[in-house]
Parts: structure tokens; C-alpha cells; sequence
């Protein structure tokens, strides 16, 4: 049988097609098992890698809320808070190192080098960036708007000539503090720092209530999705996530009464040639702080400058509530005022009281028991009795009433009444950080090296202002029982907190707040009464009388301790009072740290707090009450060569009168 070579042709030719047929349908099997697995089973890991390759992601800022001053006062001026701090657009530069050709990384660093017009060094500092296998790199921190356009439009150029991704630079918006104010409270304020916290890309405030309220202030960053192409523009994109931004606090400060304050402290500070000084307002009724007023200055937009320098750096921290000092013979009325609580007590249980604020005491005869040197007055007067005590600042005639007040109602009594009725000892707990409880030392406790803290002469040195540590706020807040007739106010700084974003109120502080009474009215009205006599003539602080209004206050000038002893030559020298006498508007403490010890001629020692504390006070309190509308209660209260001046009808008069005439006749003087 012969075979037919075209059919064995035909034959082989339908085998190769089967094979072939087969190799092609495999292969279309295997690529749509390829296909199922990287679209259905691997679709998350290879969408992950396109949207690397072709889409990224920058954070969009949030806004940190910002503070607010405490609207009017008074119903003469608007009621508008206004911004303390603000935040201005500014905006980083970044790039994407891997989208630019290497061609390109040398001329791209130096024209954008030339665009920028930066210092030297700083194309070193792109190349060292560019040459980083990195999808995203920060190269400059916090771009003002006006340059931002000025490198889009350089960038503009020299990416359509080199046919480059548009977004291998680009943008993310930021914000940064701004202070409309410049250096108005600016301790209190305090400031963010330049860098964010790497991690969490949150600010890093440097202190003061940016510290205090950091959380609140805060907010959440929100998302931009990027899409990395040539004709993408820079600032498209897909907010995915909006940022949600921080809460506005609202202060209690005033800026008109906190330039009042910076104003005359400044002025005071540099008449008596001291190291630095502050000064606290504070609403009488309520316990709002109006002012916290420090010098030196201190400038949140040159923060780096304070805190790199060790000379500045105290400069920086809030001294009415960091720093503690011996108050001294501010502390006078309040002993005067627990003298009278005692008696009120005692009299009240059927015993007898331990002294009569008008009785004439012989100084000479006082032996205070336990101490060694025998304590003496700056004034060599025999005798006195509460109104002069205060007016002469006696230390002996204090001294001698607290320790009657020991004798018959015990240590612990009385520093029950230290702590419980005028709060020293315990925080204030006003919204700052870092703020020092100071200290009242106790009858049943001991010093680290063993020694007691109560001695027998400690109450007598307690009750001049001595062996205690208070801090500004504290004597504001004990200054305020007497000014508010018994009322133990809380200090605050606080005002509310508002979402601007939804108008929603987080907090806020009542109009009305509830106030313990710790102390009869009447005990107040007393000390109050004697207190005026110090601003009057022949008072110690008749420099601080503030025209037209009546006034209550007391000086001081504490000895600082150095090198373990007490100094002759360094102070603290303060005034604390109030205004007006009655229904008081504003409770103030000025404090001079270190004024110059110096003996100027026809006006003697400079150093006194009622020569340089006790002046600041008058003009801050003049201004201040001004400002708040408020009806002058002493109309013929005046200098001399004013118009409205008439002596014999001022207040006071009568009674500054008749009290020199008792000194007068009980020194034999004529």
C-alpha cells in the first residue's frame, strides 16, 4: 500500500495547530489565573503600589485655637474680644526626589537655591535632600505667601522645559503664631516652637497658658490625596479627611488695663534702677485677673533668644506664680484682721478679748517671747494702737497682737486661719504651669535637717511677714477677703472655651460664682479702715493715694536672703491694695525685685516700697479705674493746684487729723 504524502502533510499540520491550540489556550488560562489573582486576590497589595506610584498623600493643617482678651469692661466701651494671638498662613517646602531626573538634581538645587535667594549653604543642604531615595522631603520651613508664588513660578518653568512631575515639589499649608499685640503679656502668653513634634507633627508650646491649654488648643490633621503627573497642577487634590481645628480660649485679661500696667511697671522698674518687677490686677468681686504685667519684657516672636541666653531666661517664666517670696509688712493687715477673729471667737464663748484695736499700747513694755535680738520698728514711736500700727507699719504692735492671739487660741489655730481664710500654703489654682504653693510652716513638722518649723518666736515673725513663703496671686487673693467684705474669691485667668467651627461652648466661667464667706464684714470694714490711714499723709504709702478715689493698701520691704542670711542691701519691695475703699473695683500687688539701695537727697531711701512700689499703684489705679467709668467716691480727693482740690472735705481728712492729734498727744508732742 503506497501512502499519499499530501495527507501525512495535512496530518501533521493538524497536530502542530492542536499543540499549538493547546500552548495558546494554557497560556490564556494561566493568564487569566494571573489576571484573577493580582485583580481579585492581590488587588489591595497591587493597589497599594500603583497609588504609591502615582499618588501621595500630605497632611492638611488643622488651625490651633487661639486666645482671646476678655471683652468690656464696662458698658462705655465696646464689648469685642480681641485676638491676643492669631495665626497667619505659612506654608513648607517639600520635594520628591524620585520623580526628578538625575540629570536634573544639580541645576534644580542650584535654580531653586538662586530663587529663594537663600544664604550660603543652602544648596548643599537641597542636594544632600535630592540625592535620598525618598517620595517626600522637607527642604524649608514656613514660606510666607508671597514667596511661595515667587518659587511656583520659577518651578512652573523649569518643570514643563525638563519635562518633570509638577508635584516633584510642592506645598503643605501650615500655620504660625503671629502677636498683634508684640510683647503684651507676653510671659503669660508664652509661644509654640518653629519645629513640630516629629511623630504626631503637633506644636511644642514653650510654656504659659499655650502649655496649660495645650490639649484644648490642638486639633486633628486632616488628609490631601496627590496625584504625581506632569500636568497635574500643585494644588489640586482630594481632601479625604478635613482637619478638624483647636478650641479658642477666651482670657479674662483686658489689653487696655495689661498696657496700663506694662506701661507704668517699666516706667517704675527703671526710676528705681531695679533688677525686674510685676504687677497683678485682679477684679475684686470675682476674682478675674485683668493684668499680669512683667519687666524685663518678653517677646514671643524672639523666643530663641531668651531661652538660649541664661541672663534672659528668667525672664521667661511668670514670677506672680513661680516665684515665692517673705511678703513682709503686706502681711500686716491680715494678722490685724485673724486678731480680730480671735476676739470675735473668744467674746463669743464668754471669754475675754485679746485686745481692743483702740487701745493705747505702750511699745516699750512688748517682750516677745523666745527671741534672742529683740525685734525693733524703723519708727521709734512709744505708742500706738491699730490705726497708727498700720499707718507707721509697726512691726512691734503686730508682733505683740498675734501673740496674744497664740496665748489664748493655741499655734494651730492661728494657722488654720494663715491657710484657711487667706489661702497661703495652698495653690491658688489659676490656669498656669509651674505655679509655687508656697509655705506656712507648721507647729507638729520638721525641716529635712531635723529642725522644727514652729519655734516659740515664729508667730511673731508670721505675723510681720517673715518665715512664709507667698506668691503674688496668693497675697491677691488674701488682699481680696478684706476688699470683697469676707469673701474668699478663686483667682482665674480663664474666661471660656469656644469650637468657633460649631459655636459650641466647651466651658464657661459663671458671671455670678459662688464665694465662701471667711470672714465677718464687720472685721473687714475694721481692717479697711485702718488700712487707709497708710495712703494718707503720714502713712507709709501716701504716695500710692489715687486722685478723686478712695484706697486701702499696705507697703512692704522685705529683706532677700543671700548666702543664707538676710541682706541689707537687697529687697523686695511691694505695695498690695485696693480701690475703691468700698465696693472695690480692682485689688492690685506691685512688686520691685531688687531696687537700687540709695539715699537720694530731700527724698531719702529709694528702695522703700512706699517709695517705688507704692507710686506705680496710684497711676495704675487711677488709669484703670478711668477706664472703667467708675464714679469717683472721693470728688475733693486731689493734689494740690487742682481745681476740683479742697483738703478739708477729702476723705480722710478729718480722721488723719484726729489720729496725729491722739499720736501728738501721746508722745508729748505739740
Amino acid at each position: 500500500m503506497v501512502l499519499d504524502p499530501t495527507h501525512l502533510v495535512k496530518a501533521q499540520d493538524k497536530k502542530k495547530l492542536v499543540v499549538v491550540a493547546f500552548f495558546v489556550f494554557s497560556l490564556f488560562c494561566f493568564l487569566i489565573l494571573q489576571f484573577f489573582k493580582i485583580q481579585v486576590l492581590e488587588r489591595e497589595k497591587w493597589l497599594q503600589k500603583a497609588r504609591a506610584q502615582h499618588l501621595f498623600m500630605v497632611s492638611e493643617p488643622f488651625k490651633r485655637g487661639v486666645f482671646y482678651s476678655s471683652g468690656a469692661l464696662s458698658s462705655t466701651h465696646d464689648d469685642i474680644a480681641q485676638p491676643l494671638v492669631t495665626d497667619l498662613p505659612v506654608f513648607h517646602l517639600y520635594i520628591d526626589p524620585e520623580s526628578i531626573k538625575e540629570s536634573y538634581k544639580e541645576s534644580f538645587a542650584k535654580e531653586l537655591t538662586e530663587s529663594l535667594s537663600s544664604q550660603e549653604g543652602f544648596e548643599k543642604k537641597i542636594l544632600e535632600e535630592i540625592y535620598k531615595k525618598s517620595r517626600s522631603r522637607k527642604i524649608l520651613s514656613s514660606m510666607p505667601h508671597e514667596k511661595k508664588e515667587e518659587v511656583e513660578k520659577w518651578w512652573l518653568g523649569f518643570s514643563k522645559k525638563n519635562r518633570l512631575p509638577r508635584n516633584s515639589l510642592y506645598f503643605v499649608q501650615d500655620y504660625q503664631r503671629s502677636y498683634p499685640f508684640g510683647k503684651l503679656l507676653g510671659q503669660v502668653l508664652q509661644t509654640i516652637r518653629d519645629e513640630k513634634n516629629a511623630e504626631t507633627n503637633e506644636a511644642i508650646p514653650t510654656g504659659g497658658v499655650e502649655y496649660y491649654f495645650d490639649k484644648i488648643l490642638q486639633g486633628k490633621e486632616g488628609k490631601r490625596r496627590l496625584l504625581r503627573s506632569p500636568k497635574f497642577p500643585l494644588d489640586r487634590g482630594d481632601v479625604i479627611q478635613k482637619p478638624e481645628n483647636g478650641a479658642d480660649v477666651y482670657l479674662t485679661i483686658h489689653p487696655y488695663i495689661q498696657a496700663i500696667a506694662e506701661e507704668e511697671l517699666e516706667k517704675g522698674v527703671l526710676a528705681a534702677d531695679a533688677k525686674s518687677g510685676w504687677v497683678a490686677i485682679m477684679d475684686a468681686q470675682s476674682g478675674d485677673i485683668w493684668a499680669l504685667a512683667q519687666y524685663p519684657f518678653f517677646y514671643p516672636n524672639q523666643y530663641k533668644s531668651f531661652y538660649s541666653d541664661k541672663e534672659k531666661l528668667e525672664h521667661t517664666r511668670v514670677k506672680a506664680i513661680t516665684d515665692c517670696f517673705e511678703p513682709g509688712s503686706i502681711i500686716k493687715p491680715l494678722s490685724m484682721a485673724i486678731a480680730l477673729k480671735a476676739n470675735q471667737e473668744l467674746i463669743s464663748s464668754g471669754k475675754k478679748g485679746v485686745f481692743d484695736p483702740e487701745e493705747k499700747i505702750d511699745l516699750k513694755k512688748i517682750e516677745l517671747p523666745g527671741r534672742k535680738i529683740k525685734m525693733k520698728d524703723i519708727a521709734t514711736s512709744q505708742f500706738m494702737n491699730m490705726n497708727m500700727a498700720l499707718q507707721k507699719s509697726s512691726n512691734l504692735y503686730t508682733a505683740s497682737m498675734i501673740q496674744k492671739v497664740i496665748d489664748a487660741l493655741g499655734a494651730s489655730w492661728y494657722k488654720q486661719q494663715l491657710e484657711e481664710v487667706f489661702g497661703f500654703g495652698k495653690k491658688t489654682g489659676i490656669e498656669l504651669p509651674s505655679e509655687a504653693a508656697g509655705f506656712v510652716p507648721s507647729p507638729s513638722k520638721s525641716y529635712s535637717s531635723g529642725k522644727l518649723q514652729w519655734s516659740t518666736p515664729t508667730p511673731g515673725c508670721l505675723a510681720i511677714g517673715y518665715n512664709l513663703l507667698v506668691n503674688t496671686i496668693q497675697v491677691l487673693r488674701a488682699y481680696a477677703v478684706i476688699a470683697s467684705g469676707g469673701y474668699q474669691v478663686q483667682p482665674s485667668l480663664l474666661k471660656k472655651i469656644v469650637r468657633k467651627e460649631t459655636n459650641e461652648i466647651l466651658f464657661e466661667r459663671k458671671e455670678v460664682m459662688e464665694k465662701p464667706r471667711v470672714l465677718d464684714e464687720k472685721i473687714c470694714q475694721r481692717v479697711t479702715e485702718a488700712m487707709k490711714f497708710v495712703t494718707k499723709p503720714g502713712g507709709s504709702a501716701y504716695r500710692a493715694d489715687v486722685p478723686g478715689f478712695t484706697e486701702a493698701g499696705k507697703t512692704s520691704t522685705s529683706e532677700k536672703i543671700k548666702h543664707g542670711a538676710y541682706s541689707k542691701n537687697l529687697h523686695i519691695s511691694t505695695f498690695a491694695g485696693f480701690a475703691p475703699a468700698k465696693d472695690a473695683k480692682l485689688v492690685a500687688l506691685i512688686a520691685i525685685d531688687e531696687p537700687a539701695y540709695r539715699n537720694v537727697p530731700g527724698v531719702g531711701p529709694t528702695h522703700f516700697g512706699g517709695k517705688c512700689a507704692a507710686p506705680i499703684f496710684s497711676e495704675i489705679a487711677k488709669r484703670v479705674l478711668q477706664y472703667l467709668g467708675a464714679t469717683p467716691d472721693d470728688p475733693y480727693g486731689y493734689p494740690k493746684g487742682d481745681p476740683r482740690h479742697r483738703e478739708q472735705k477729702a476723705d480722710m481728712y478729718l480722721e488723719v487729723k484726729q489720729l496725729k492729734e491722739l499720736f501728738n498727744r501721746w508722745h508729748s508732742i505739740k
